[in-house]
């Protein structure tokens, strides 16, 4: 007896068919799995069997073979479990109903119910691309996959509700396409309640406008990851394709919960500095994402950025420039998008005070520089902002005037957002930071007394090539949320003055 079922496989983020092809034929007792399965797959054969019992059905005293194919490519997880399953009651002759055009993902737990699986919504993504109609997942996973439309979802929590419907006993009801709610943002952490810091404040709404990389750097207590951890509530909200690009990457690390099926705000990872470069940029036999791909369309916050080994910062240095990471092992390659903003705080010595107004900085000269340096020249370079926080004055900390809102501050970080989506109309940039080299003359006009001051500003500091191009992006931005389509010379000076650090980092 000879059936197929269709199913899904996943490697890294990239969706695959499989065909869960089964043979009952006369033989020794055997059940075997092939079409390179991995251990997880392998042991499906356990679970099934259970399963089938918990159901009432006997397994086939036969010979079962199971080929899942494409028997070339490597087959990971239990994802093929419910197609398994219902592969031997397809053979069996067990049920009635057609299961052309559905596929079933899906684990099986001993007592025949249906446990949640990862990486459902891209699978349910190139499930709709390959024609399938109706796909049958796990209840955990029921409304991550219903964000996607024109494919019916189908909640199933045990084997005897699939054996039931497919014999026509009792049938499942698609589930109503899931319509994510708008962001609510955390009023918990607001910028109206940091005191001073208005040099500061001002330079990250700059970086929320155009997602312009930031370093902040100053002594301990100056409010540097007060800062930076009400970054998410200025960024502007995610735009649909957004939310499915970043929701993919989380289904994929297992990050979802059956309550949250999809990501409806900007991504905010703040890893600690002990973190490992595979923890970084994505690793491990069946390569997974990284924190910089987790931070997808959203923010990673690096807080005491010196701190970090070495080795690891530099990985930064590509998926900065690239937007993406590629991690390759010996079960195949995966690249991962990794479009995020970078936000990092560190102190300015080993003691945190040195250049302080009015405390004694205890570190000698060489080991000033060798914490300054622990922040390559290259690495420097691609902050599009140097932020120097200065401690807050006792006058600032004891006032009671009101500060600016997030709410207030996200408005305008909103506006100039607009004007870069109307400029950028017809091409794949969606922020001033990811303009492109070949496009900045024309992306970024700049006035004769703009040019004039770029010129000398550029001179004077001996900067470097890349920075040169990220003072034009800021100052793009800067342009914007003054609402002018044209750079001027003041929105130069402005941003000319976020890269004062490259003068005592490099």
């Amino acid at each position: 007896m000879f059936a197929k079922i269709s199913s899904l496989g996943l490697f890294g983020l990239n969706a695959f068919p499989v065909d869960v092809e089964i043979d009952i034929s006369r033989g020794q007792p055997q059940f075997d799995i092939v079409g390179l399965p991995d251990t997880v797959v392998k042991e499906s054969r356990d679970r099934i069997r259970a399963a089938l019992r918990a159901c009432d059905i006997s397994f086939p005293v036969a010979a079962v073979m199971i080929n899942l194919a494409p028997a070339d490519t490597k087959k990971s997880g239990s994802a093929h479990d419910m197609g398994i399953f219902m592969a031997i009651l397809k053979a069996m002759r067990m049920i009635s109903r057609e299961t052309d055009g559905c596929a079933f993902i899906g684990e099986m737990s001993l007592n025949g119910d249906v446990r949640g699986i990862t990486g459902v919504l891209p699978m349910v993504i190139l499930a709709r691309e390959t024609g399938i109609k109706k796909i049958f997942v796990p209840a955990d996973n029921a409304l991550e996959a219903s964000v996607i439309a024109g494919v019916e979802i189908y909640a199933v929590k045990n084997g005897r509700e699939l054996i039931e419907h497919f014999r026509g006993e009792r049938n499942l009801t698609p589930c109503e396409q899931f319509i994510p709610p708008a962001a609510a943002y955390d009023e918990a952490l607001d910028f109206a309640d940091v005191k001073g810091q208005q040099f500061a404040k001002k330079a990250l709404e700059i970086a929320a406008a155009g997602g312009h990389n930031a370093l902040l750097i100053g002594s301990p207590g100056s409010g540097k990851s007060m800062l930076a951890k009400r970054m998410p509530t200025i960024l502007p909200p995610l735009s649909f394709e957004e939310a499915l690009e970043t929701t993919k990457i989380h289904s994929v690390a297992g990050l979802l919960t059956p309550d949250s099926p999809i990501i409806t705000k900007r991504p905010f990872r703040s890893p600690h500095h002990t973190i490992s470069t595979a923890g970084l940029a994505g690793g491990g036999t069946i390569p997974r994402p990284g924190e910089v791909s987790l931070a997808h369309n959203g923010l990673l916050f690096l807080d005491e950025i010196a701190e970090f080994d070495k080795r690891t910062l530099e990985i930064l240095r590509q998926p900065i420039e690239d937007r993406q990471v590629t991690i390759s092992r010996a079960a195949g390659t995966v690249t991962y998008p990794c479009t995020f903003m970078l936000i990092a705080a560190m102190n300015p010595c080993p003691c945190g005070y040195y250049g302080h107004p009015t405390r004694k900085c205890t570190c000698s000269p060489g080991r000033v520089i060798s914490y300054q340096s622990h922040i390559s020249g290259p690495l420097l370079d691609r902050f599009d902002l140097h932020i120097e926080a200065a401690p807050v004055d006792f006058s600032d900390l004891s006032s009671t005037a009101p500060q600016e809102t997030s709410a207030e501050i996200r408005k305008r970080v909103i506006a100039a957002r607009e004007m870069q989506t109307e400029r950028f109309k017809g091409t794949n940039i969606t922020c001033n930071a990811l303009i492109s080299d070949n496009k900045l003359q024309e992306l970024c006009p700049l006035d004769d007394d703009a040019k004039a001051a770029l010129d000398r500003v550029f001179k004077a500091l001996d900067f470097s090539g890349r920075a040169y191009t990220r003072i034009v992006k800021v100052a793009r931005t800067i342009a914007d949320l003054d609402g002018s389509e044209t750079i001027k010379r003041k929105h130069i000076s402005a941003a000319a003055q976020y890269r004062s650090l490259d003068r005592t980092l490099k």
